[in-house]
């Protein structure tokens, strides 16, 4: 009697755990639009006047010229620096950069390099982040900082001439701002070689769980 009772009554799957708040897939896929946008862009300008003795390929750019490229880096640059305003202020506020990026310390990060390097780092939990994912993660916030302000003394030469001066120059801002892409474009590759190893994790960023 009882065991026909207890068939009556499906078995309540467990709560799955919320793994990537909605406000943080959110940001995370504007941000990911908008970069796209302006490395392409990016490419493009560059182009117009290369800092070394390469240009980029017609077929990953955006804007078809010089013109065309500003037009498309400039709308992406409000759209980037709003989505980064609020993630960097959501982040603070609900400490979320704390609890998730905090302490990074340089035995772990050459403990987890090793894990890494073997094929031996775990990505069981995906609520924690291992020390390699906290530097790169702390890392590109920082980079990310960096290149929107090189770019706006790039932009506002004349009017921002402080900051223009704080990179040493224009020229070297320009530099500067390229090192910063090609820290990012390094950065997206790993991004997505890891999504890729571990689709759950590019799961929990679409739905969360």
């Amino acid at each position: 009697m009882s065991s026909l009772a207890a068939s009556d009554h499906p078995t309540v799957p467990a709560t799955t755990k919320v793994i990537q708040p909605a406000w943080v897939r959110t940001v995370h896929w504007i941000n990911a639009f908008a970069m796209a946008l302006m490395i392409m862009s990016g490419w493009q300008i560059y182009n117009a006047s290369p800092l070394f003795d390469f240009s980029f390929s017609s077929s990953i750019t955006l804007g078809g010229w010089l013109g065309g490229a500003l037009l498309w880096h400039f709308a992406a640059m409000w759209l980037l620096m709003v989505n980064g305003l609020v993630y960097l202020t959501l982040g603070f506020a609900t400490g979320r950069f704390r609890k998730k990026l905090l302490p990074i310390t340089p035995s772990g990060v050459i403990s987890d390099v090793k894990a890494a390097l073997t094929f031996k780092l775990e990505h069981d939990d995906l609520t924690r982040y291992n020390y390699v994912q906290k530097l790169l993660y702390a890392g590109i916030i920082v980079v990310g900082v960096v290149i929107v302000l090189s770019g706006l003394s790039i932009w506002k030469p004349v009017q921002l001439q402080y900051l223009t001066a704080l990179f040493g120059g224009y020229d070297v801002a320009r530099y500067v701002h390229f090192i910063c892409m090609s820290l990012i474009c390094a950065f997206l590759i790993v991004h997505v070689a890891l999504a890729v190893l571990v689709p759950k994790s590019l799961r929990a960023m679409i739905i969360g769980r």
